[in-house]
């Protein structure tokens, strides 16, 4: 069967630095990986990778200050196959922001990025407001990480029931949960079916161990709302794609699930308004 997919969630610099103790724990406790998982990845080996497990393109991982430079020429080398997502902390307050925005005109970013665990602050939390309005005036998707985390740190800031609050009050705010929503995969399916702009990405979550009425969800009402990622290369491109053609997909599911849904949120004509 031949199939086509976009991934959303690629690093390509996990080994540029020591890593931060809540990786180490992260691999070593959580996903029992090996030394595969803290890699620094070229771009013509990331294009090979993707090119044998049919990833059409890729959305690579950076911080919205200072992005790696080596990083960022990604996309002049394999034109059409990278785009990028901005990670903002929040709590640099404008900063942040204007330094998104500044990216945004130069090059192909696809999503802001925000990450509750890293302050312990959830998403209804006034500090992520001008990141939310910012992103409203780009038409720029945001994306925000949901279930508890894997390093050992406390992750009630991450139910997507935060996220009820934040759709109601932004609605015109393109909002995907981030790297599944475990435990809380109910409340994520529900609010998904409460709210038009609101996306999932099975990021960093293995599809075989998605929750039956998950995939009953992404089969029904969910077809247009899950998309996959792989967070590669904590979890590899081939893992994963194989993995989501084991699932009991109804027809044309999984292609929603693996290309156009992720086509449809990030890679659609962006209207700004500024």
């Amino acid at each position: 069967m031949t199939i086509r997919a976009i991934d959303p969630w690629v690093n390509v610099n996990m080994g540029d630095a020591p890593p931060a103790e809540y990786l180490v724990r992260v691999k070593e406790d959580y996903f029992k990986a090996g030394e595969e998982f803290f890699q620094s990845i070229e771009a013509e080996k990331l294009v090979a990778d993707m090119d044998e497990a049919g990833i059409e393109k890729a959305i690579l991982s950076i911080g919205v200050q200072q992005p790696d430079p080596r990083v960022m020429q990604f996309h002049k080398k394999y034109p059409g196959r990278f785009a990028y997502a901005a990670w903002v902390q929040p709590t640099g307050k404008m900063d942040e922001v204007w330094a998104l925005e500044k990216l945004v005109r130069e090059y192909p970013i696809a999503m802001a990025r925000a990450v509750p665990f890293s302050t312990d602050r959830p998403p209804t939390d006034p500090v992520y407001y001008p990141l939310y309005v910012k992103c409203i005036e780009l038409d720029l998707p945001v994306s925000i990480n949901t279930g508890l985390p894997g390093p050992p740190v406390p992750g009630e800031c991450q139910n997507p029931i935060y996220l009820d609050r934040v759709c109601f009050q932004f609605p015109e705010l393109k909002v995907c949960m981030a790297h599944g929503a475990d435990p809380w995969w109910g409340t994520a399916s529900r609010l998904m079916i409460k709210y038009r702009n609101l996306y999932l990405m099975t990021s960093a979550y293995s599809p075989k161990y998605l929750p039956a009425d998950f995939v009953h969800f992404m089969n029904t009402r969910g077809k247009d709302k899950v998309i996959f990622a792989s967070d590669h290369p904590v979890l590899s491109f081939k893992r994963c794609l194989a993995e989501a053609q084991d699932l009991d997909f109804r027809e044309g599911v999984l292609d929603k699930y693996l290309y156009e849904n992720a086509k449809k949120l990030f890679f659609s004509e962006r209207k700004p308004r500024y």
